[in-house]
């Protein structure tokens, strides 16, 4: 009975041996936990992939979840690398000063939030006003007609008005940027992520949805965006967001427990060079820095 489960206990360490070297050559791969930001997920995981080429000893796992899901890992140390498309907010450092945690911000890119419509409406500019109007507490405008167009197809005329949940960094950000102050108004359909935000507005007529630029599809209709009504707009691009012309451009961020080191440290410095700032322009975004793409 001993001598076989001996032999048991050798075959069992000889097929783990056999597993760690088909797996990693001979050798034990380190783990970098990613997540975060549902902006930054499809990024986060182009990074990933083209950094087993650089390092293929280094494993970066990435999930999203959205930015306040990303920061609270690294208020608890649960991960290596939060990605969020929002600062920090000041209750969250406080939480993880007290818990012996030290984020600290690293900008990886720039983005610019669109404004989609669907393909058939007529709109072609909308105001920081009118967004405010259509998305705010209070907002009067609940109708294309309210803004002077008929969009074919929406029954009734009433806005449908598709936001993020509030665990969203795209979620703070527009309501930081456009609505200030106030909050959204109630009965607004709130995606789980980006590209739900804009499969709904592609489905439906009577849709109006906010989402990163790197989520437009041919299918819909990304909005001219004007500081004051009547005033001149400016389109959505990887060049206005660079430049800030664009009035809802904004920085992404990835958050690491103080200076990172080891191979958190070389995976960012790698993703700031001009190969890592390539696939995120790649990507749709624009880059932190200017880089020759070739």
């Amino acid at each position: 009975m001993i001598s076989r489960r001996i032999a048991l206990l050798g075959l069992i360490v000889a097929l783990a041996a056999t597993l760690l070297t088909a797996c990693g050559g001979g050798e034990r791969r380190q783990v970098i936990q990613n997540k975060g930001s549902d902006t930054l997920v499809n990024v986060a995981q182009a990074w990933a992939e083209a950094y087993q080429s650089v390092n293929p000893s280094v494993v970066v796992a990435v999930s999203g979840g959205g930015s306040g899901t990303g920061i609270a890992a690294l208020i608890n140390g649960t991960v290596d690398i939060a990605n969020s498309s929002r600062a920090i907010k000041a209750k969250e450092l406080k939480l993880a000063e007290d818990n012996g945690q030290d984020p600290l911000q690293h900008v990886v890119g720039y983005d610019a939030l669109a404004v989609f419509l669907h393909a058939d409406n007529p709109l072609e500019e909308i105001s920081i006003e009118q967004l405010v109007g259509i998305y705010g507490e209070g907002g009067e405008v609940t109708r294309w007609t309210d803004l002077g167009v008929e969009v074919p197809g929406c029954q009734g005329q009433e806005i449908v008005v598709v936001s993020r949940q509030n665990n969203s960094g795209t979620y703070a950000y527009f309501r930081g940027a456009v609505l200030g102050s106030r909050d959204f108004r109630l009965g607004t359909r709130d995606m789980h992520g980006s590209k739900d935000v804009v499969d709904l507005v592609e489905k439906t007529p009577c849709a109006i949805g906010y989402s990163g630029l790197a989520y437009s599809t041919d299918h819909v209709k990304m909005a001219c965006v004007a500081e004051e009504t009547g005033g001149p707009c400016t389109s959505p691009s990887v060049e206005t967001a660079v430049d800030g012309s664009y009035p809802i451009a904004r920085p992404l961020f990835m958050y690491t427990n103080g200076e990172p080191t080891g191979i958190v440290g070389e995976y960012l410095n790698w993703i700031k060079s001009a190969e890592g700032q390539c696939i995120i322009l790649n990507k749709g975004y624009a880059p932190a820095s200017a880089v020759d793409c070739g």
